[in-house]
């Protein structure tokens, strides 16, 4: 038999949505890997642009097996579902239409999970890229403010309220098939990793395979989401937790307080003080407490212009990181 045959199927999925100037790149990316999935499916919620155009003349340079399916918007979550219900083989990778995958994603995951039997999920870091694909960041530099991925039992990160970058993510079916996304939820991924939690590890790989896209939206009302609907989700889900409702209520008012933090870093001090009055008394040190009360007094143009150079500064070091100088 063909070595090749006897490796694990992969599917891979792509929801796509009005990412017309980046959904080419996304495509290729699967279509470049060291180990390619037995099948691609891409399934258009109803984009506006064009998308779909794009979609059907890449997927012609495919050599593997591939499918579009285009219809009327239904949401992220409903789309989720439905690739999953199409999809087949021993594991299951989606990537978001903007986002990218490495070359090695596909052989490196699958390397992981077949070492890791009892794992739900493989994940990792993940680099941050700008509408012009500059690289900016990486997930690995927040190992000591958010993103201390643990290997194994992931209970206190997502009671901590933190979560996995979706591109980074490799499912095992068999524990996705137990699980589903939830359609009235706004934020498709975090409710998903408390119900895969009680099933199994995550496996953690330290090493950088996929590519997520920031844009220049309005960053504050996105972050303000995120945080109301991971409160909700807990909420939902705190038999899965399995925490008391006294503690998840810390846990909580921990999560406000570093959201009010990350508020106060973009300038957006409104949303800063609301959050930061619900959640004070839970804050884990006077330092940083400290640190919050400094960025509160300086004014909203200078913690702008900080968070620019920043940025002007990343995207030069992983340039030159890029070119090898």
């Amino acid at each position: 038999m063909d070595k090749d045959r006897q490796k694990p199927e992969v599917f891979a999925f792509v929801p796509s949505y009005n990412h017309a100037p980046f959904i080419e790149k996304c495509l290729r990316s699967i279509i470049g890997q060291t180990r390619p999935p037995a099948r691609l499916l891409v399934i258009d919620d109803g984009s506006r642009d064009d998308s779909p155009a794009i979609i059907e003349r890449v997927l012609k340079d495919c050599p593997f097996d591939a499918e579009l399916v285009v219809r009327p918007n239904r949401g992220l979550c409903a789309t989720l579902n439905e690739g999953f219900s199409r999809s087949s083989g021993k594991y299951f990778a989606y990537i978001g239409s903007d986002d990218f995958w490495l070359p090695e994603f596909f052989e490196a995951r699958t390397e992981l999970m077949e070492q890791r039997p009892e794992a739900v999920l493989g994940y990792g870091h993940s680099y941050l890229i700008d509408e012009n694909d500059e690289i900016f960041d990486n997930t690995a530099n927040y190992r000591e403010d958010w993103a201390n991925y643990p290997d194994g039992n992931p209970r206190l990160m997502l009671l901590n309220g933190v979560s996995p970058v979706s591109s980074t993510i490799f499912y095992r079916r068999s524990a996705l098939e137990k699980v589903a996304w939830n359609e009235n939820s706004r934020l498709e991924d975090y409710e998903m990793y408390v119900r895969l939690a009680t099933l199994g590890d995550f496996a953690f790989d330290p090493r950088v395979l996929s590519v997520w896209r920031h844009h220049s939206y309005n960053t504050s009302k996105d972050l303000l989401l995120m945080h109301r609907e991971v409160i909700a989700a807990q909420n939902r889900n705190i038999d899965f937790l399995n925490v008391g409702r006294e503690e998840l209520e810390k846990f909580q008012s921990r999560i406000t307080f570093r959201n009010a933090r990350v508020f106060l870093q973009n300038g957006d001090k409104k949303e800063a003080l609301t959050l930061g009055k619900e959640s004070w008394r839970n804050v884990s040190s006077v330092k940083e407490a400290g640190k919050s009360l400094i960025q509160l007094m300086l004014p909203k143009s200078v913690l702008q212009a900080y968070q620019r150079r920043n940025r002007r500064k990343q995207v030069a070091y992983y340039r030159r990181e890029r070119n090898g100088k």
